[in-house]
Parts: structure tokens; C-alpha cells; sequence
């Protein structure tokens, strides 16, 4: 049970919400991006729901919306609004979902802001169509609601996205869109953190939020990243990072390069040989590759067996399928796969076809990029050259916190990475807390994710027990 002595008065505006909520309908209902049509038409095909109605519906709802002046609830003179509550999460993809539906458990009052216009942004707008949960679904949960039965082992991006849409259904979890955090401090007068947030639309006002907890559950996959390479600002092809790769298709026949050997440059460099590009790769470095059921039957080990036992066995399994692949430019690290990852270096990728493909020639391995010069010529570390139409950058992401989270540095570094080590990382002083950032995948942020709740209730029941005492 909660003490009314801790908790300052949970005020939500009730007008406010209903503004802000019909504002999230509309500017959701109004997005006319081609990935959100892209989902519609995937979910209208594998399911029953009634489109026509549902279109006619929101038809309805931008008609009449139209017809009505902004929703505000404030005059542009007026200070933004400021509502307490217990806990403040930042960012709703699947950490900060997680960690509210743990804190539900716990009956602890909190919100997640989201600077977007929807949970799990990352997931339902940039993210390729072939994509696939990378491992066996048992280890993909997310805390208190397993996946259905009838998902396959290897869950789909689809699939994915209505489990975290009923997740959200069923823990309760309340969420506000189209809100970015402009700020967050810690009030040392009254100890507690002040969010100020700014509205993404007309719809949204300024606000701020006073909390006792912070938790940052922007994660690790913030801002697409893409390196400065010599030439390519004056490149004259098309180049992208892999956030706005959807399928092939735009690309048959055209010379295609792919930038980074992760999961998503193996599988991107899959899907696009696929759809019939002609498809080269840029490996940098060492890389371990395993197929799917390989890391599953690791992953299962795991519980019985150290890691270095582990990875020799996965590193025989490896060998044991693909035999040497260094003269095609792939070449094994010395640590083992699961010894890397568990220290916060690069995770080994999991084949999907493309070491297949790379070992017939229909996928080129390059060095790292040199340069890049007229007529859209890319010379490679190696000295070799080649021409090519489009360039695919799939070098992964940087984190924002350092824009928006003040005195971050006593948390996080300059690179936005907590400074404490796993499983040591989450909690920092003052209330604050990190879920994410673990390179663990889903895993880690379910770990995360109780362990915040945990904290943060048991920090409750003793400023109970003190103000009682």
C-alpha cells in the first residue's frame, strides 16, 4: 500500500488529457508516411479487422477536426502546465514499456513520454519489412506477458508490434505521444526532477513534469549514425542509412554497397541480392556468424555451461557449417561470441543466407572505404575501387541523452553509455535511473526493467516507514 505521506498529489488535468489524447488520434490518423500505410495494408491482409470501416471511421474523425480550431488549454502568456507524478520514463519503445508495466505491478503511479507520435517508433517506422525478432521468442519476452503460442519461434516485425500493442493494453501503461524533453534537471531545493517537455504538434502544449524518479528509456538506438567518409557529402548517387530501407525492390539491377557487417548490413545485403541488386558489403572488421538456431541452441547452453565452454562450442559449429571464410574477407575474432557481447563489445551476427551468398560471389565483400570520388567511384582501404548507384549505411545508432538530460556525466559518458558496468549500469544518484542500454536486446531490458521497479519500491516503503517512524 502506498503512504499518503509520500506521494505528492497525483494531478492529472482531466481536460488536458482529453485535448492532448484527441490530438494523438488525429495527428496519427493524418500521418500520410508511406511506412504507416506500408503497416496498415500488412495488418488489413493477416487479420480480420474490418478496414472499411476503420478508414471510414478516421475519415470521420480528419473531417471533423478540420472543421475545429487547435485544441490548447492555455493562452501563448501562460507558463507551461506542471503536473507531479511519482515516476517520469522518457522514451516508450520496449524500455520504457517495460519498465511502467513493472511499476504497475507495484502499483506505482508513473507516465512515459514519447517525442513521438506512437510506442515503439523505432520498431514500427524504421525498421526493413524482412525483419525478424534474432532470437527464439522465449528470450524475447518482456516482463509479466509472454508471447502467444501461435507466433512463430522467430517472431516477425509484425508480429512484434502487436505484442507490444497488446502489451501496453493489458499492464495499463499510460503514455504520452508527441512529447519531446527538452530538459531534465534535478531540482536540488526540492529534491525532486523537473521534465520540461515541448508539444511535436499543434495539438500538444509546452508542460512539465515534477517526479521523484527519472528513468531514461531512450536507449541506446536514438539518432541514426552515419561515419564521415572522405567524398561522400559530394557523392554523386543516392545514399541512406538503413533506417529508411524498406525492401530491395527500388534497387534491381542497381550497384548497391552496404556499410557494416551487424545483423542489419548481413540481412539488408541479403534482401537486396534478393530483389536482384547487384549487392557488395563493407566488413571492417573481425565478425563472428552464426545462423539462427545455432545462437538458440547457445543461448540454451548458456543455463548449464560457462561461456567459454560455450563459445568454443558455437565457434565449432560455426566452422563446423561455413569452413574457413577468410579468403572471401570474413574473418573470426579471437574472443569468443558470447565472451564479446557479455563485455559490451560487438554481438556476433546471425546469418539469414547472406555468408551463402557471399561465399558463391553473388554478394562482394570490401575493406573498409578510402575515399569517394567523381562518377561515384568508392575506393576501398585495400586500394580496389568501384562504382556504385547507391550506398546503404547500416552503422547503427547513437544515443541523445547528452542533448536533453542535464549533469548527464554523472551517469553517462560523453558517448552517452552509462559509466557503471552490467548488471551495475541501471541506477545512478538522486532517483535516477537507465533501461536499455545494456547491448543485451530485449533481455537486458527486461532485466533492466525489474531491477528499476524494484529499486524504486523498495526506496518507497523506506521513506514510508521514515515519515511514520
Amino acid at each position: 500500500m502506498l503512504g499518503s505521506s509520500f506521494f505528492p498529489q497525483f494531478c492529472y488535468n482531466t481536460v488536458l488529457q482529453q485535448n492532448h489524447r484527441a490530438g494523438v488520434v488525429v495527428a496519427a490518423v493524418c500521418s500520410s508516411s508511406s511506412r504507416h500505410h506500408h503497416l496498415i495494408q500488412s495488418i488489413h491482409t493477416t487479420t480480420s479487422v474490418n478496414f472499411d470501416l476503420w478508414r471510414t471511421t478516421t475519415t470521420n474523425v480528419i473531417a471533423r477536426a478540420s472543421t475545429q480550431p487547435p485544441l490548447s488549454t492555455s493562452s501563448l502568456d501562460e507558463p507551461p502546465p506542471q503536473m507531479e507524478v511519482p515516476v517520469v520514463i522518457v522514451g516508450a519503445g520496449p524500455a520504457g514499456l517495460a519498465t511502467s508495466a513493472c511499476l504497475n505491478k507495484h502499483s506505482i503511479p508513473n507516465i512515459v513520454l514519447e517525442k513521438d507520435d506512437c510506442h515503439a517508433p523505432l520498431w514500427r517506422k524504421k525498421t526493413y519489412d524482412r525483419l525478424k525478432l534474432h532470437l527464439s521468442k522465449e528470450f524475447c519476452n518482456l516482463p509479466h506477458m509472454s508471447f502467444s503460442s501461435d507466433l512463430p519461434t522467430f517472431v516477425p516485425r509484425v508480429g512484434f508490434l502487436r505484442y507490444l500493442d497488446d502489451y501496453v493494453t493489458h499492464m495499463k501503461i499510460d503514455i504520452r505521444c508527441n512529447r519531446y524533453v527538452d530538459d531534465a534537471s534535478y531540482d536540488v531545493n526540492g529534491g525532486k526532477w523537473r521534465v520540461s517537455v515541448k508539444g511535436t504538434t499543434s495539438f500538444v502544449d509546452d508542460e512539465i513534469y515534477v517526479a521523484d524518479y527519472l528513468v531514461v528509456a531512450t536507449g541506446e538506438n536514438c539518432e541514426a549514425y552515419i561515419p564521415k567518409i572522405n567524398g561522400l557529402e559530394s557523392f554523386e548517387g543516392e545514399y541512406i542509412h538503413c533506417s529508411n530501407y524498406l525492401n530491395g525492390r527500388p534497387w534491381y539491377n542497381k550497384n548497391v554497397l552496404v556499410v557494416g557487417s551487424g545483423n542489419s548490413g548481413m540481412e539488408i545485403s541479403y534482401d537486396l541480392s534478393t530483389w536482384g541488386a547487384n549487392t557488395s558489403i563493407v566488413i571492417r572488421s573481425p565478425v563472428h556468424y552464426f545462423s539462427k538456431e545455432m545462437v538458440y541452441m547457445g543461448m540454451c547452453m548458456l543455463k548449464y555451461l560457462n561461456v567459454e565452454t560455450v563459445d568454443k562450442l558455437m565457434v565449432g559449429m560455426s566452422k563446423m557449417k561455413y569452413g574457413d571464410m577468410s579468403k572471401y574477407g570474413l574473418i573470426r575474432p579471437k574472443e569468443g561470441p558470447f565472451a564479446m557481447k557479455n563485455s559490451g563489445k560487438r554481438t556476433p551476427t546471425i546469418d539469414v543466407g547472406c555468408v551463402k551468398k557471399i561465399k558463391k560471389g553473388i554478394v562482394k565483400v570490401y575493406p573498409a572505404i578510402s575515399t569517394i570520388k567523381n562518377d561515384k567511384i568508392v575506393e576501398f582501404a585495400d586500394g580496389k575501387s568501384g562504382k556504385f548507384d547507391v550506398i546503404i549505411f547500416a552503422t547503427g545508432y547513437r544515443t541523445n541523452v547528452h542533448k536533453w538530460l542535464k549533469d548527464y556525466k554523472e551517469m553517462f559518458n560523453e558517448n552517452g553509455i552509462p559509466k557503471r558496468c552490467y548488471p551495475n549500469h541501471w541506477k545512478g544518484e538522486k532517483g535516477i535511473y537507465c533501461a536499455g542500454f545494456t547491448k543485451r536486446a530485449l533481455q537486458g531490458i527486461a532485466y533492466d526493467a525489474k531491477q528499476i521497479a524494484n529499486d524504486i519500491k523498495r526506496d518507497i516503503n523506506a521513506r514510508n516507514q521514515s515519515a511514520t517512524a
